[in-house]
C-alpha cells in the first residue's frame, strides 16, 4: 500500500466512524494519519497508559496480529498490525524498575542464586581486570524460579497489555535482565537485527509477544532498540552469527540476508516505558557509547494455547545444536530436543495451562 492509499484508508475509516465525510479532523485522525507517515519517521508512537479506549465491537477490518480487547484503542491495534511494536509511556512503576536492579545486583554479588538462572558475560569483559566484578555480567536470563524478578512478568499492568496479543491463558516463556556494557571497541555491546522466533520452537508467531522495559533512559548513544516496523509481517529469515570484526558473544546471531536499506526506527525510551513486539520483527540494538551500563528487563510471554515444533531441519536447527553443545559442556546433560528444554522454563501467569 502506498502512503497516499493508506492516509485516504485512514480518512474513510474517520469518515465511518463520524458519519459525516469533510468534517474536521479529530485527534484520533491526527493521531493515525501521524502513524501512517512511514517507517522512516524519527519520532516513535508511544501512548500513555490512560489512553481512552474505543468499544471492541466496532470492526473496520479484521486484525490479525491482535484480538478483540477493552485495552489498546483503535489506533494502537492498527499501528500494530501494521509496524509490529508498540510503546506504552510510563507502565512500569519507578519503585518496581528499583526493586528490579536492587535483585540484579544481590545476583552478581552471589548473595542470591536462583535455580536455572543463566548470567552471561560479554566475552571482552570477562576477559579484563572486570572478570570478577558485576560489570562483567551482562544479562541474567531465565530467572522464572526468582520471585522478585518475576514479579515483572506477573505485573498486571503488563499482562492486561499481553492479552490483547495472546488471550486470556499466558505463559512467561523467556526472561531476561539485559545489563549492556560500555563498547569495548569490538562492537560486542552490539545485538545484530534478528528475529526472536529463530530463538522459540513453538507456534503460532502471532500469539507471542514480547514486553521489553526500559529501566533507564535509553536512546542512541546507549543503544536502544532499533525496529524495522512492519517485518513482522515477512517469515523467519536464515540466522548465523555476524561477519563483522570484532568479538561476538554467544548466541547473539544476526539474519544473514535482509535488505539493509530498509527504513529503521530507533526507540527512544524513558524510565518504565514498555514495548510490545512481535517475535517475527526484526529488530537489534546499537552499541553502548557510553561510560555507564544500560538496563532493560524483558519477558517473552505465549499463550498456552501454542504448540511446539520439531527444528530438526530448519534454519533453527543451529540453535537447538549451539544449545545441546552448551548443556552438555556445562551440566554433562545428553542432547535434550530443543522443544523440551522450552517445556522446562514455561511458567504460567495467568489462566490455564493447555499445550505448553
Amino acid at each position: 500500500m502506498t502512503k497516499a492509499s493508506d492516509e485516504m484508508a485512514a480518512t474513510a475509516l474517520y469518515v465511518r466512524e463520524s458519519g459525516r465525510p469533510g468534517g474536521p479532523a479529530t485527534a484520533r485522525l491526527k493521531i493515525l494519519l501521524g502513524h501512517l507517515q512511514g517507517p522512516a519517521a524519527t519520532a516513535i508512537a508511544a501512548y500513555p497508559t490512560s489512553a481512552a479506549n474505543i468499544s471492541s465491537s466496532y470492526h473496520p477490518q479484521q486484525f490479525q496480529y491482535t484480538l478483540d480487547n477493552n485495552v489498546l484503542t483503535l489506533e494502537q491495534r492498527q499501528f500494530y498490525e501494521d509496524n509490529g511494536f508498540l510503546v506504552i509511556k510510563n507502565l512500569v512503576p519507578e519503585a518496581d524498575i528499583q526493586r528490579y536492579r536492587n535483585q540484579f545486583e544481590r545476583i552478581c554479588r552471589k548473595e542470591v542464586a536462583p535455580i536455572g538462572l543463566q548470567i552471561m558475560k560479554d566475552v571482552t569483559i570477562a576477559k579484563s581486570e572486570f572478570h570478577a566484578d558485576e560489570k562483567a555480567v551482562t544479562k541474567i536470563q531465565d530467572f522464572q524460579s526468582d520471585e522478585e524478578l518475576f514479579s515483572y512478568c506477573t505485573n498486571p499492568q503488563i499482562i492486561k497489555y499481553v492479552e490483547c496479543f495472546t488471550g486470556p491463558n499466558i505463559m512467561a516463556m523467556h526472561t531476561m535482565l539485559i545489563n549492556k556494557p560500555p563498547d569495548s571497541g569490538k562492537k560486542t555491546s552490539r545485538h545484530p537485527f534478528h528475529q526472536d522466533l529463530h530463538y522459540f520452537p513453538f507456534r503460532p508467531s502471532n500469539s507471542i509477544v514480547c514486553a521489553w522495559t526500559a529501566m533507564e533512559h535509553i536512546d542512541r548513544n546507549n543503544g536502544c532498540l532499533v525496529v524495522i516496523p512492519g517485518t513482522h509481517k515477512g517469515t523467519l529469515k536464515p540466522h548465523d552469527y555476524p561477519k563483522w570484526e570484532g568479538g561476538v558473544n554467544i548466541m547473539f546471531h544476526g539474519i544473514q540476508d535482509y535488505d539493509a536499506n530498509q527504513p529503521r526506527t530507533h526507540l527512544v525510551m524513558e524510565k518504565g516505558d514498555t514495548v510490545f513486539f512481535h517475535p517475527l520483527l526484526i529488530h537489534g540494538s546499537g552499541r553502548n557509547k557510553t561510560q555507564g551500563f544500560r538496563k532493560a528487563i524483558s519477558c517473552h510471554f505465549a499463550s498456552s494455547n501454542c504448540y511446539y515444533t520439531d527444528v530438526k531441519g530448519t534454519s533453527q536447527e543451529i540453535i537447538e545444536k549451539e544449545l545441546q553443545n552448551l548443556l552438555e559442556k556445562k551440566y554433562g546433560i545428553s542432547k535434550i530436543p530443543l522443544k523440551d528444554t522450552w517445556k522446562f522454563r514455561a511458567r504460567i501467569v495467568k489462566g490455564e495451562r493447555i499445550n505448553l
